[in-house]
Formats: C-alpha cells, sequence, structure tokens
C-alpha cells in the first residue's frame, strides 16, 4: 500500500512541470495573420473543437481528435489520470475556510453530487470554450457539444456585442449560463456574465459557487488557435478571484466538418454505485 501512495506522488510531482511546460502563454502577441470582419474586429467564426489539453499524452496528427491525458492517450485510463494531473495542478479557487468542509464533502461525494455526472448541463465557465462560433457585428454564437466532462446536452450562448448594458440582477432568474454581454478590447472578446443558479460547479473536486458569481472570459484568436481563459469572481464565497488556466482550441480546417451530435444522456448507474470512484 504504502508503495502505491508513493507511485502517485512521484506521478503527480512529474506531471506539474509538463503542465507548465504545455500551458498555452495567454499573453503573447496576435499573429498578424488573423482575418478580420468588416467592423475590423478579429473574424472568429469557424469550428474550434481541436482541443489542446496539458499534462501527458499521445499526441494526434489529427486535428479533429481531442488528445487524452493519459498514459497512452486511451480511454482506459484517462479517467484515472486525468483526475490526478487535474489535482495535482496548484491553481484551483481559494476558499473562505467555512467552506472548506463542503468543499471536501462534495468532493468525496462527487460521483452522485457533481451535477455533470446526473446529466445536467456544466453550465459557465465549467462548460469552457466553445466548438464553433458564429459571428455578426452586434452578437455572436457560441456552439457548444458537450459530452459528459463538460456536463450534458449540446448547448449554445447568444452573447450580444451591440454594447448594452446587463439586466439588473434583482430581475435575473438564476440560470446555469447566466446573462452574457460581450465587448471588444483591442484584439480580445471580453465576455461578462451575471445572473446564475448555485447548481453547477467550477470544475470537478466540489468546487462549488453562489448565486452571485461573476464570470469574466477572454477570448482572442491567434492563426489557427483560439485562446479562451475565465476568472471568476465570488466574494461570497471564495477569498479571492480564481483565474482559470487558458485553454486553446484549434480551427477544424475541413470545410466538411461539422459538429457531432452528442448522445442523450440517461442516467442509470448511480443506484448501483458501490464506490466514491467517478463513472
Amino acid at each position: 500500500m504504502k508503495a502505491a501512495v508513493i507511485v502517485v506522488v512521484i506521478v503527480a510531482i512529474v506531471a506539474l512541470p509538463s503542465m507548465a511546460a504545455q500551458r498555452p502563454n495567454a499573453k503573447t502577441e496576435t499573429s498578424p495573420a488573423v482575418p478580420r470582419m468588416a467592423d475590423g474586429h478579429p473574424d472568429l467564426n469557424g469550428l474550434w473543437n481541436a482541443t489542446t489539453v496539458a499534462g501527458p499524452h499521445i499526441a494526434s496528427a489529427d486535428p479533429t481528435i481531442t488528445n487524452l491525458p493519459s498514459r497512452d492517450g486511451s480511454l482506459v485510463n484517462y479517467e484515472r489520470d486525468g483526475a490526478l494531473i487535474r489535482r495535482a495542478d496548484p491553481n484551483r479557487p481559494l476558499y473562505k475556510p467555512e467552506f472548506w468542509g463542503k468543499v471536501q464533502e462534495l468532493d468525496q461525494n462527487g460521483n452522485e453530487a457533481d451535477p455533470s455526472y446526473g446529466c445536467m448541463p456544466a453550465g459557465v465557465p465549467r462548460m469552457g470554450p466553445p466548438d464553433k462560433i458564429v459571428q455578426t457585428a452586434k452578437e455572436i454564437l457560441f456552439l457548444y457539444v458537450a459530452p459528459a466532462a463538460r456536463g450534458w446536452g449540446d448547448l449554445y450562448r447568444v452573447i450580444p456585442t451591440d454594447g448594452r448594458t446587463h439586466t439588473p440582477i434583482q430581475d435575473l432568474d438564476g440560470t446555469w449560463k447566466g446573462e452574457s454581454i460581450g465587448r471588444w478590447d483591442g484584439d480580445t472578446l471580453v465576455i461578462d456574465t451575471i445572473g446564475f443558479n448555485d447548481t453547477s460547479w467550477l470544475d470537478y473536486g466540489g468546487y462549488f459557487h453562489s448565486e452571485n458569481m461573476h464570470v469574466i472570459e477572454r477570448v482572442r484568436r491567434d492563426g489557427d488557435s483560439l485562446i479562451w481563459q475565465a476568472t471568476v469572481e465570488d466574494p461570497d464565497v471564495l477569498m479571492k478571484p480564481w483565474v482559470m488556466n487558458p485553454r486553446v482550441q484549434r480551427m477544424n480546417a475541413d470545410p466538411k466538418a461539422w459538429l457531432v451530435e452528442t448522445l442523450p444522456c440517461v442516467e442509470l448507474d448511480l443506484s448501483h454505485l458501490v464506490t466514491k470512484e467517478h463513472h
């Protein structure tokens, strides 16, 4: 038993520098080759469904394949290896002391408590960057194909960029995606979102949030890469804003490529679980 624990610790330590080395730099300069819309803003239109991940994985030359963070790049080892790599990441939300007990309890019972394991959507910001973007002069549409790891269901977001302001918070009903308003900061699309429910998680691991969460996403294009990063502000439960790791989506260059429909989710496992292992 002791030997197994030592192996886990060693793998976690080795994973950390690998994560740091592969994590994209959100401050790199935008490529001059980025195409632009008629209004001068970067053209974000396209299918962005080739994902870059951190940690040990087997890279694929196919731009439509998601490289899995596991020992052999397979689904067989993805569950445990991916969880270990993510737990080794020191970048995590910092909760007020009185809420750490709740976080640990949710984490320990994540196979039942995690909404994503019960066919629920991931919500913002857990759903991450979009898989496809449709951009117009006054609004931007984000389309998502959502397997279990990102919440269930094919989802969309309509993000106005026409200069409007948020609806007063007291007039909003809390939702999984909230109310998003977009604006341009130079070549970066900034998305400001409020009006959430408190059901979704920020990530697996019991990272819950309150209804007063405020999320700011920053999206920019660098050549054929889309860099996405979110900052979570939630003074009700967090000691300070949490800046999530940036994520990179690669453009799918296949003109015939499309978004693959997600199969409907039917929860049949929870009543049969006998361990805390996620499914």
